[in-house]
């Protein structure tokens, strides 16, 4: 407790940039003898200083989201003594609408795609999903410690330039998810309207939706993906009285031996990097967007809060959900070896169809699929202006650009990708998630072994008062090279519908996903060494 104590005691910097800038701020707007309050009305005010058509852009831009409620602040470290947490329970429902929907529902058909019994497909999506927590269960046990977003806690490891890496594969990641709401929403859309609004209408107007909301409505969706959990829950629940009566849990795998492994470990890589994406922007991506947004609120959390009660309820709270969503899609898509219609139906309709066929009476199963497009619509929302936002966090040019306009940029990604993807949705998601979790493995494993073995696990090893100021933190040559390293054990393993690894090759007929379990071992093997080299040398 005393370590804990001790680092806080650091004064409180507060600077116009957000997460990252493209170079180390000036003494002179650093505010060190600023309060809180002065601090961050000096970083609002220097967005709309200056002249031009953009810095009044910027101006009008200012005034709508004070109107909207909409937090200007950057990710500033929250000291405790301002700091408001919300209630315990808290840090477990706040994932659950973000993991039970349908893209997870749709996920737990990748099993059966995979040619895995129900037993076995269930199996995996448990363990996958609940060693991919793990991680986000520790990365926020940080939050507390620090008052800091995860990206500015990463410099402690990886330094001040190479974790602009980790802010664009954050962006990449918005895309991407954001996308996968576009697909499964204009899906459901497609089946609500009977075919009259087709699958590619049906995404751009979830896409159009999203980007409108992100200016006008985000506020209202963001209390709607607050309760959304308890609505999806119940959907779950009907789906599995009226499917799970038609579940084959008796035909066994045709698969054997390695190729059978092989395909486990592949499905476990797809469903691990589902659950482990979280732990890159479980605290950064939406505090900085919305008052009201609740994925970053660890931050606000007492900073003795107890380790394990934020570990065991995080972690609990992205498994549980998620495993209900997978294991009802799993479920489903067994029934498709005793009833070829609800196969047929999914891969020439798609799976707002499928919801319609299995629900009944039909009333009730469109309004089932209104909310699910609604759920693809918010994903897609939150989605945009984080993505807007985190492109804001690489350098200080692109702040002077209105985040309007990066909003625009994201939306074009989003329409693209969810427009290119809507009729492969299992091979979009497959090749989705498991890319996801090569990555932040290699991350999480920079970060753990940062905190454990270079600062012994102590709060009082972390000077608080330099997480935005690059002449204090690590060179990060050791974290950079070691997250490069790790990128090519991911390569040399993952499975992937374009790619095979060389090594993934020799497990089974159709090789098996060993990316992650690569990227482990080639990032600690990497950054041990490299680390202890760099505190020699530059001794930070």
């Amino acid at each position: 407790m005393a370590d804990l104590e001790k680092a806080h005691k650091a004064p409180h910097i507060s600077t116009f940039d957000i997460q990252d800038t493209a170079s180390p701020p000036s003494s002179s707007s650093s505010g060190h003898d600023l309060p809180n309050s002065s601090s961050q009305r000096i970083r609002q005010a220097s967005v709309i200083q200056g002249r031009g058509p953009l810095a009044r852009l910027r101006h009008y831009e200012a005034v709508l989201d004070k109107k909207l409620g909409i937090e200007g602040a950057g990710p500033e470290r929250i000291l405790p003594e301002d700091r408001k947490p919300p209630r315990s329970w808290m840090m477990a429902l706040v994932w659950a609408s973000g993991t039970m929907n349908l893209s997870c529902f749709t996920t737990g058909f990748l099993g059966w795609e995979f040619g895995l019994s129900l037993k076995q497909s269930i199996l995996c999506m448990i363990f996958g999903t609940l060693l991919g927590a793990t991680l986000t269960g520790w990365c926020a046990t940080l939050g507390p410690k620090t008052g800091l977003r995860q990206v500015s806690i990463s410099r402690y490891s990886m330094g001040w330039w190479p974790v602009k890496i980790i802010a664009f594969l954050n962006v990449i990641e918005q895309l991407g998810w954001s996308s996968v709401g576009c697909i499964t929403g204009g899906l459901a859309l497609s089946a609500v309207s009977d075919g009259r609004v087709g699958s590619e209408l049906g995404v751009i107007i979830c896409a159009i939706c999203g980007f409108v909301f992100s200016f006008i409505g985000l506020r209202a969706v963001l209390k709607y993906e607050e309760f959304a959990w308890a609505v999806f829950f119940v959907i779950f629940m009907i789906i599995f009285g009226e499917a799970g009566k038609h579940a084959d849990n008796k035909t066994p795998s045709e698969l054997t031996g390695a190729t059978l492994a092989g395909t486990c470990l592949s499905l476990i890589a797809v469903v691990y990097g589902s659950s482990a994406s979280w732990c890159s922007i479980g605290k950064c991506s939406l505090r900085t967007a919305v008052k009201s947004a609740l994925s970053d609120f660890y931050v606000h959390y007492h900073h003795n809060t107890s380790s394990l009660k934020v570990f065991s309820l995080t972690t609990l709270g992205i498994t549980i959900p998620t495993c209900i969503g997978m294991t009802a899609g799993a479920s489903v898509a067994s029934a498709f070896n005793l009833i070829p219609a609800w196969q047929e139906v999914n891969e020439n309709q798609g799976v707002g169809y499928l919801v319609q066929v299995i629900l009944y009476p039909q009333g009730f199963a469109k309004f089932i699929c209104v909310l699910l497009v609604l759920s693809g619509i918010g994903m897609n929302c939150i989605a945009i202006y984080s993505g807007a936002l985190s492109i804001q966090q690489f350098a200080r040019p692109l702040q002077r650009v209105p985040r309007f306009m990066w909003t625009a940029c994201i939306f074009v990604g989003i329409l693209l990708l969810g427009l290119a993807g809507r009729n492969h949705l299992l091979a979009f998601l497959q090749n989705f998630l498991s890319l996801l979790g090569y990555w932040n493995t290699a991350y999480f494993v920079i970060v753990f072994t940062e905190h454990y073995l270079f600062r012994k696990g102590s709060m009082d090893n972390y000077d608080l008062d330099a997480w935005n100021d690059p002449s204090r933190l690590p060179a990060g040559w050791a974290g950079g090279a070691a997250f490069a390293m790790g990128i090519v054990g991911c390569v040399l393993g993952m499975v992937e519908t374009w790619y095979t690894g060389v090594i993934a090759k020799r497990i089974g007929d159709y090789g098996g996903d060993i990316g992650n379990q690569l990227a482990f071992v080639f990032t600690l093997v990497t950054y041990v060494p490299a680390r202890y080299l760099e505190l020699k040398y530059t001794g930070k």
